[in-house]
């Protein structure tokens, strides 16, 4: 698919993607849970046409999103931190690989603005696996270079992971899909839905097929994506009710993990299905997106919501085992210093 994909104009209908943050709402207790107790089971070839052998050994990644205001390159600031921190552990080879659930750059992610990004993240680049959020990250007709930041085009010729694995560009509006030891990741573009709906709709039954054929060689799945479809409203999105049609793709394939970004707070999930249920084979959704911009408040409580709170930056750390089993840890950098631990086991 091309890089433009919309008539001009269609950019307008989203500008108000992020509003400016909302005071942090009242610190709630620190958690430790698992999975478990609301449920379990397991769940599993490249879009990229990148296929690695099956592993043994455990994956360790880092996972956030939103993560640097306008124009910072503060070490001092809650992006600065989080990056630091993240980028230690991948040099010591505690973590594997970084996750990055979108949003990277305020307002949006040119090439001139990116560096700011890159002056904190950039050491973090080459590890890095990444999906790009609506309008900051890609809105044709305005934004439209994360993709080009990403493939070594703009402010570094450093390749991200995510170029380097599939030994080739990658679109931001595309989807793709790795894998890691024994577990699948696909990268879902929700950004598309927004500005190429009929190309959304198509992608369905690629990304279907893509799961079906890690299903079969026993890999375990997970999804990243942007705008949450498990979601706690908030005063400037509620959930993103166009993924519906991937969602029930995603349960149907018995997707494990969700990973997301978007609503500048964290929030945890149980086990959960396609219509809000807490089940033992459900699709554990981790929302992340306090990287380092400003945070919001939520507005609703949905059931299916195990933990969340919206008060404290930082980003989650998790162990995926072969045999579909996981760990997680919320690890907070600033603000209210909350964390969130637990585990779930193989099913």
């Amino acid at each position: 698919m091309g890089k433009h994909l919309v008539a001009l104009g269609v950019a307008a209908i989203f500008l108000g993607g992020c509003s400016a943050p909302s005071p942090p709402q009242p610190a709630t207790a620190t958690a430790t849970a698992t999975a478990d107790q609301a449920g379990t089971t397991p769940a599993t070839t490249d879009g990229g046409g990148t296929t690695q052998q099956a592993s043994t050994d455990s994956f360790e990644f880092a996972a956030a999103g939103d993560m640097n205001p306008d124009r910072n390159t503060s070490t001092a600031s809650p992006s600065g931190k989080n990056a630091a921190s993240i980028i230690a552990s991948l040099n010591d080879g505690s973590l594997d690989n970084f996750i990055a659930t979108g949003d990277f750059q305020y307002d949006k992610s040119v090439c001139s603005a990116l560096g700011s990004y890159d002056q904190l993240w950039g050491p973090a680049k080459s590890k890095t696996y990444w999906t790009a959020g609506p309008n900051h990250d890609v809105q044709p007709g305005r934004n439209d270079e994360l993709d080009k930041y990403m493939n070594g085009e703009c402010v570094s010729t450093t390749k991200s992971a995510t170029n380097t694995h599939l030994g080739r560009f990658v679109d931001a509006l595309e989807w793709y899909s790795f894998d890691k030891g024994n577990w699948h990741f696909l990268v879902a573009p929700t950004a598309t839905w927004r500005y190429d709906a009929a190309r959304a709709r198509a992608m369905t039954s690629e990304m279907d097929a893509d799961l079906k054929a890690a299903k079969a060689a026993g890999r375990h799945l997970a999804v990243v994506y942007h705008d949450p479809y498990f979601t706690s409203d908030t005063s400037s999105h509620s959930r993103f009710t166009e993924a519906k049609p991937w969602i029930d793709v995603f349960w149907a394939n018995r997707v494990r993990i969700l990973l997301s970004g978007s609503q500048h707070n964290y929030e945890r999930t149980c086990p959960v299905n396609n219509v809000d249920q807490c089940v033992a084979d459900g699709m554990q959704q981790f929302q992340v997106s306090t990287g380092g911009i400003g945070l919001r408040r939520f507005n609703s409580n949905p059931s299916y919501v195990q933990q969340k709170f919206s008060d404290t930056w930082g980003h989650l750390r998790m162990s995926l085992k072969a045999d579909g089993s996981y760990t997680w840890e919320f690890r907070a950098v600033a603000g209210g210093m909350q964390t969130d631990s637990g585990s779930r086991s193989k099913g």
